[in-house]
């Protein structure tokens, strides 16, 4: 049987693209077009006419948008489905809907030229930002625009999808997600897209696996062929050969296997066989994740991005907004601990600034924002610790690069503790506060950092692309992006080193945690808490309870001296090989 190097490495029918929604289908194919919608700069003599026909068109595409509504909300979480109440509210926007009846009135030219030309000027801003969110955003700005310009024209879209089949298309709004989805499809490819995309988040809430981003998929997958979609690996291979079909059809069989039995550790400790319990936590992005979480065996929440709030909402929430939302959360965790984030933003994260930088990513962001935006920090470090009387709540501070950020941080705290204090409002006063270490000078400066907090985070994620110098999401450099190479394990052995001298808790909860090749390594290294997605707690489980703690630490301890990314991947794999260990990305 081939393993998959040989496979991929032999393939001459492989169509890459970003892995969005993780599984493996083999099915046929559905081309997915619409029809395109064609736009005429006409003069109008009846304007009272022309706005009435915006008013009927906006009402329309209200209905519409609520079905889609309804379904979604039948299909997954609450919190997922507001992606549609965000689009509707974009139709009961006054200033844009008012924007566009005023030039209407003034131009006298067809209402559809003016709707394309206004929500156009919006989509353009977003397109030109630096940030992959708000590129993406656009693109779900494009299927209200478009709807209601076909409601205007009075066009009905109508196609028939086959049932169990693939879709590939150009691009998929998060409607045609829902709406595709009732047709029980298989996967989903598109050529543009990325991770963040609503589709992409759809796609991974309804378990459907899709590959993203494959740039002219469309174009070389013909309507109604085989394809297998590898969604682990973000692969697409068209016409498939028999060896990769029986090579991924076994891969299907032993997953489903594998996802048998899960259930019955889910109450299990993640303890190895000689007895060093590992804690698994569960990354959180939105409010609505929290009852997997709750019924996936996690011990606590180790990271809740807060800055998937805003993007859901669209601004920033006032502090008893916050408030509501923090004490929810720790409420439905309790006795369990969560670990709240500050506002992580700029970058490729929300927008805050009106201003562009030329490299946001080494520009204003994290911490660097906050301590900006001192009444925007305040704000929330007092809805925090509002929310922390059960004492189960930690916060911690992003994007940390100097001493400096986190006496000044430390210093905002206590500004909010007397404050709420003297407003005879009850808190944790001994809540603790943690930092992410992200950037090489933080790592560097483990011991210093260590002796002014209580806990230390590694974000992977960052750390990996500052320390190789790799954007992991350009494709001409992204094989850079190496979360095994020396320098990265070297430098996670020194962060835990100092974070234990100090005697602080250390954890990971980038998406190398997640890994369940690296897992055993992490565990060798030394880590206490793994944070990662509620859907891979499972597994983890299963690795960390099949290997001995003594063991990954003699393989960890022979990985720090290894000088090539590929010899310390190749030693983790002996490690499973030797100790008969079963792990997901063996089996996918």
């Amino acid at each position: 049987m081939k393993t998959f190097r040989q496979i991929f490495r032999e393939a001459e029918n492989k169509i890459p693209g970003i892995a969005a929604a993780p599984g493996i289908v083999i099915a046929k194919t559905y081309l997915f077009t619409k029809e395109a919608i064609e736009i005429s700069e006409g003069e109008i003599f009846e304007v009272e006419v022309a706005k009435a026909n915006l008013d009927e068109a906006l009402r329309k595409s209200k209905k519409e948008l609520n079905k889609v509504l309804n379904i979604a909300r039948e299909k997954m979480s609450g919190t997922r489905a507001a992606i549609f109440e965000a689009q509707m509210m974009i139709l009961d926007d006054p200033v844009l809907i008012s924007a566009i009846k005023k030039r209407i009135e003034k131009e006298r030219k067809l209402p559809e030229f003016i709707v394309n030309d206004e929500i156009s000027k919006y989509q353009q801003l977003m397109i030109l930002s630096h940030e992959p969110y708000m590129k993406e955003r656009a693109h779900d700005i494009e299927d209200i625009k478009n709807r209601i310009i076909r409601n205007l024209q009075k066009k009905r879209w109508q196609s028939k999808i086959p049932n169990d089949a693939i879709v590939v298309s150009d691009s998929l709004t998060p409607a045609d997600t829902i709406l595709l989805s009732r047709c029980n499809v298989k996967g989903f490819v598109t050529d543009h897209g990325g991770v963040t995309s609503h589709a992409a988040i759809i796609s991974r809430s309804l378990n459907i696996p899709a590959v993203v981003g494959t740039h002219n998929g469309s174009k070389l997958i013909k309507d109604g062929e085989t394809i297998i979609i590898d969604g682990f690996h973000g692969y697409v291979f068209t016409t498939p050969a028999e060896d990769q079909i029986k090579f991924y059809t076994l891969k299907q069989e032993k997953l489903i296997e594998l996802q048998k039995g899960l259930e019955e550790l889910k109450d299990l400790p993640a303890k190895t066989k000689d007895g060093k319990e590992i804690h698994l936590k569960a990354n959180v992005d939105v409010t609505g994740e929290i009852d997997i979480v709750v019924t996936s065996g996690a011990k606590g929440i180790g990271l809740y991005r807060t800055e998937q709030i805003l993007e859901e909402l669209g601004e920033f929430p006032n502090e008893d907004e916050q408030t509501t939302i923090y004490t929810r959360l720790a409420s439905r965790i309790y006795p369990e601990h969560i670990t709240i984030r500050a506002f992580d933003i700029g970058g490729d994260k929300f927008k805050f600034l009106d201003y562009t930088e030329p490299n946001p990513f080494l520009g204003l962001r994290g911490i660097r924002i906050l301590l900006e935006n001192i009444t925007l920090f305040k704000t929330q470090i007092r809805a925090v610790l509002r929310a922390s009387q059960n004492k189960n709540i930690q916060f911690m501070l992003p994007m940390i690069t100097t001493l400096k950020e986190i006496k000044h941080a430390k210093e905002i705290i206590e500004e909010c503790k007397k404050e709420l204090k003297k407003e005879k409002i009850v808190f944790d006063s001994r809540m603790k506060i943690g930092i992410m270490i992200e950037v090489p000078s933080a790592a560097v400066l483990a011991k210093e950092f260590a002796q002014e907090i209580d806990f230390i985070s590694i974000g992977t994620n960052d750390l990996i692309q500052f320390l190789m110098a790799v954007d992991r999401g350009n494709d001409l450099v992204a094989e850079l992006y190496q979360e095994f190479n020396p320098a990265v394990i070297r430098t996670i052995a020194h962060i835990v080193r100092e974070a234990k001298k100090a005697h602080r808790e250390v954890s990971i909860c980038g998406e190398m945690a997640a890994d369940t090749l690296a897992m055993p390594l992490l565990v060798g290294l030394g880590l206490d808490s793994l944070s990662m997605s509620p859907a891979t707690l499972p597994y983890a489980k299963r690795i960390i309870r099949s290997m001995s703690y003594h063991k990954a630490k003699e393989m960890a301890d022979e990985c720090i001296e290894l000088g090539s990314e590929k010899e310390i991947s190749d030693r983790i794999e002996k490690f499973f090989k030797e100790h008969s260990i079963i792990r997901t990305r063996q089996i996918i």
